[in-house]
């Protein structure tokens, strides 16, 4: 079995996603697709919620997938303090604008599902705050990369705010469970005892968090070879100018 340690290799990685990322690719659209289909169109409206209890299907796996690039983030910042992997760190640097589209994503849904649920489009909640400390971190993370010309200083300093936020990315999954207080619901999907959501829209939320995890594979992948060409080039071009 190949070491994961190969795909650290620039040319490794990038043979590799050659020929992954096309199925990562296809895959994360018809995932996604029938699962959005499937639970907007085919699922009951919610007895007490109307149909605006369909806007699960996007606001969870995008709240999903807001905590989970930043964890991707952190592993791949502590991948390049420890072991100095060019790949690792520019996997995070791709990710970075991801997770901000994810959590704005669910920032607004979040948004337009709470006001007729709670009479108000935002509340001082814990979850929700903590979520939205998340996404100006995110925006931190993504100007402090741009603001420094030397990638492996620009990689260090950025690993350091990395495990900075990720308190508020702990905090954005659980802070429902740390206060009582506050509008926010718990978790709609839990390994608890009891039912929290009926299969008829439980099937199509897991089919289309897949969906949403897989597109965010596709563009962490995609945007990871474009970080590795720019670099290429950046060298390229600086080698010429010596010359």
């Amino acid at each position: 079995m190949a070491s994961l340690w190969e795909y650290a290799n620039p040319l490794k990685f990038m043979r590799t996603t050659d020929w992954l990322l096309p199925i990562v690719a296809v895959a994360a659209v018809v995932t996604t697709a029938t699962g959005l289909i499937w639970g907007f169109f085919f699922t009951p409206d919610d007895f007490r919620q109307g149909a605006t209890v369909k806007i699960v299907f996007i606001h969870v796996p995008a709240a999903m997938m807001a905590i989970n690039a930043w964890v991707m983030m952190l592993v791949a910042s502590l991948v390049w303090l420890i072991r100095r992997h060019h790949v690792s760190a520019l996997a995070a640097r791709a990710a970075a604008p991801i997770g901000l589209v994810m959590t704005l994503i669910g920032l607004l849904t979040g948004a337009v599902w709470g006001q007729p649920m709670w009479g108000t489009w935002w509340a001082w909640d814990p979850r929700l705050t903590s979520f939205l400390i998340l996404f100006l971190f995110y925006l931190g993370y993504i100007a402090l990369w741009s603001a420094i010309d030397d990638p492996d200083t620009g990689a260090d300093l950025t690993a350091v705010l990395c495990l900075v936020g990720s308190v508020f990315a702990v905090l954005s999954r659980y802070a429902a469970l740390f206060w009582n207080q506050g509008l926010h619901q718990g978790a709609s999907l839990s390994v608890a005892p009891g039912t929290r959501m009926d299969w008829a829209y439980k099937a199509p939320l897991y089919i289309s968090m897949v969906g949403f995890g897989l597109i965010f594979l596709a563009l962490v992948l995609a945007g990871t070879r474009t970080e590795i060409r720019a670099r290429r080039m950046k060298a390229l071009v600086a080698r010429e100018r010596m010359v």
